[in-house]
């Protein structure tokens, strides 16, 4: 699918491409943000701490330049169980890769977790702008000025820029930003790539998110989607996806009542998966359990989890 902004074959002098982290938290919108920057919806949100659990490239191609940026699970603190060493492990090893950093915050919060983030950013000696998310929230605007001087003073950022993710606000001041500090080269990717993640990989995605959006808190925490089966054929995508618990005590809540929710996330599922790839969707949903694999390493990689 064709994503670009009239990129020429003939690569013009001074272009620019390089990668991207975005870090943080969890929950200060880093999916979000990715989304909106592409204008194309590749990393599921939800309220739900955590939900991004991989390693996401999402690639913005221009006439003048290529950012592949790289979505991070949120950074959190302790060690919990192998998932939660997973997801930081994921995240931080991000960072090394890169050529530049965005760390985003929340506007009028700076917690022990976010001062966790700038350390490994500090640590990891690239270039970092500071992200300033959510400020639609921030009653009166005025209350925004101080504390943009504060987190300004906690690191030597190449540039502080407010943003609102969600409404969209100020995400070409960022880009315009973000791409005077990639080096000057070709493209890492093609032209015509909005990421380097698979049909099955964002069906299951699709799944998952519907699950965290229906279930909220009850959601049982060691949860997973794995597609056992993607068959694409002329006009018609079948799909066989098994949804992971850790418990049987976690198969009703995700069932529902007389089989409601389970029905309700592969309608919603399916719905957006066939505007996502252009194609009837026929889609299958299991409820198996398989216990104890958030704190189980092998199962992680298996399941492709902190890749």
């Amino acid at each position: 699918m064709d994503r670009s902004e009239g990129f020429e074959p003939e690569i013009p002098a001074g272009y620019r491409s390089g990668l991207v982290a975005l870090v943080g938290r969890p929950n200060v919108g880093k999916s979000t943000l990715l989304n909106h920057l592409l204008g194309y919806k590749i990393s599921i949100t939800s309220p739900r701490p955590q939900t991004t659990r991989h390693r996401i490239l999402g690639i913005r191609t221009t006439s003048r330049a290529q950012t592949v940026y790289v979505d991070t699970p949120g950074v959190h603190k302790g060690r919990g169980k192998a998932l939660n060493r997973a997801l930081n492990r994921a995240a931080l090893d991000s960072l090394r890769d890169v050529d530049l950093i965005v760390m985003v915050v929340q506007a009028l919060e700076w917690t022990p977790e976010d001062a966790q983030v700038l350390r490994h950013v500090q640590a990891a000696g690239k270039p970092a702008i500071l992200a300033v998310n959510k400020v639609d929230r921030v009653k009166p605007r005025t209350r925004l000025l101080p504390y943009l001087a504060e987190v300004a003073e906690r690191h030597d950022f190449a540039a502080v820029v407010p943003v609102s993710a969600l409404r969209n606000k100020n995400l070409d001041a960022l880009q315009r930003e973000v791409e005077a500090r990639l080096p000057e080269g070709p493209p890492l990717f093609d032209a015509d790539m909005i990421t380097d993640r698979s049909q099955r990989f964002l069906a299951a995605e699709r799944i998952r998110e519907k699950l965290f959006r229906k279930l909220g808190q009850e959601l049982p925490y060691g949860l997973t989607v794995e597609i056992e089966r993607f068959e694409e054929l002329p006009g018609l995508i079948r799909i066989h996806a098994l949804i992971w618990v850790e418990k049987a005590s976690h198969k009703p809540i995700v069932i529902g009542h007389q089989g409601r929710l389970l029905k309700s996330v592969g309608t919603e599922a399916r719905r957006e998966l066939e505007e996502l790839f252009g194609k009837r969707i026929h889609m299958e949903l299991w409820v198996k359990v398989r216990e104890g694999w958030s704190d189980d390493e092998r199962a992680l990689r298996q399941l492709g989890i902190g890749e």
